[in-house]
């Protein structure tokens, strides 16, 4: 049983399908994109671990995933646990990890590197906080991915707004604040994959922001192999095989994020038991070799694993989120990619918007037009590139083309 219904599915489907395996999709959603490749379709809010519970049963499913689907971790592995059946840790410490208020603290508890971070119910309670905290702030819900909800906060007078924003974009009525961190080099996405608690593939990333964006908190850009120093690298994977050991963690993939901040200081910022929604291990599987995702799917039904073995990296990659620009709003038309770039760099083009689709302000990664991967010979080149992608790429809307 899959969780959700994105075209993020799109790639386990195809290869559940491929190891002989029936696929029931589960959500709310009977229109999503990819119920229509799956065997079966169940309606039921995946964030009601009950329904969904009941649901597995009644399909006697042999496992379950929540892949780049962050809403309907902590139900999968509700539903794992009271049936028995693999997932890469228990309820208990996936509840920690989904929620932004827990895990803050967990990592506080456990003496990791962590900003000044707190989450409330009451809107009115931050402001006897104001002198924990180290201003500016990030204020966001406290179970939602993809930045949505997400605002910088630069004093308390602007607090109200980005609170309603938050509990607008979340589920559970929480929302947390945290000192903004600057940072010494990039946001770092990775999809690690453990094999009985224990690290045995992760490659750090470089993630940029589109600072121009209406969000520019939400990644636009990620980059292999990073440019986070060696020692950093380390530093992170060891603390991230503590976090594991702690929370007695199993087999699977994560998506994780991680930054170095001011000072040099390393931070784990968010670890979710779940493929990431940027297609982050089609890239790796792409860039280096290593199929997580058929891993996934074999750890999920309890089927052997493959051997899991890094190629070393071919060049520089790109995984691109393509985005409206900023006030770039109305009907999609068309893509057009300059030809050098289109023959030379361009290794896949994943597109959600069809001509037609109504274009949104990139607020968050649900506003995504779709994804790139693109390839360079080296990293000045791929830098060159992104800098100024107006310079290559147009997205052609009906009632804005000036816009471009």
């Amino acid at each position: 049983m899959l969780l959700g219904g994105s075209r993020y599915l799109y790639p386990i489907i195809r290869k559940a399908h491929e190891l002989g395996l029936y696929v029931i999709t589960c959500d709310y959603l009977p229109n999503n994109d990819a119920h229509k490749f799956a065997d079966k379709y169940v309606n039921v809010s995946i964030i009601d671990k009950e329904a969904t519970l009941q649901a597995a049963k009644e399909n006697e499913i042999d496992g379950i995933m929540s892949f780049a689907c962050d809403p309907g971790v902590a139900t999968a592995a509700y539903v794992a646990e009271k049936m028995g059946l693999p997932f890469q840790g228990s309820y208990e410490a996936v509840s920690i990890l989904q929620d932004k208020g827990k895990f803050r603290q967990f990592l506080l508890d456990n003496g990791f590197n962590c900003p000044h971070a707190k989450s409330y119910t009451d809107k009115n309670a931050p402001y006897a906080d104001v002198d924990y905290f180290t201003w500016p702030v990030i204020v966001k819900p406290v179970d939602s991915a993809g930045s949505k909800g997400v605002t910088k906060v630069d004093i308390p007078e602007e607090l109200p707004e980005a609170i309603a924003t938050a509990l607008d974009n979340g589920h559970n009525g929480q929302f947390i604040i945290e000192d903004f961190l600057t940072f010494e080099s990039y946001h770092s996405s990775a999809d690690p994959f453990t094999v009985d608690g224990k690290i045995k593939y992760i490659s750090y990333s470089d993630q940029l922001f589109d600072k121009d964006a209406d969000n520019p908190y939400t990644p636009a850009f990620i980059i292999w192999p990073s440019t986070m120093k060696k020692e950093h690298q380390d530093y992170l994977t060891s603390e991230i095989q503590r976090l594991m050991d702690l929370l007695h963690m199993k087999t699977g993939i994560y998506n994780i994020e991680s930054v170095v901040g001011k000072g040099g200081i390393p931070y784990i910022m968010e670890v979710s038991p779940r493929g990431g929604g940027c297609k982050i291990a089609e890239l790796q599987e792409m860039s280096v070799g290593v199929n997580v995702i058929e891993n996934e799917i074999r750890k999920a039904v309890d089927m052997p694993l493959l051997p899991i073995e890094e190629k070393p990296i071919e060049g520089h990659w790109c995984e691109m989120i393509v985005h409206a620009r900023p006030g770039q709003e109305g009907v999609f038309e068309k893509m057009i990619i300059r030809d050098d770039i289109a023959k030379n760099n361009v290794r896949v083009i994943d597109m959600s918007t069809k001509p037609g689709d109504y274009v949104h302000p990139f607020t968050g990664a649900n506003m995504a037009l779709g994804d790139m991967f693109l390839q360079f010979p080296t990293r000045q080149a791929l830098d060159e590139s992104i800098e100024d992608t107006a310079k290559w790429l147009d997205i052609i809307l009906k009632d804005n083309k000036d816009a471009e």
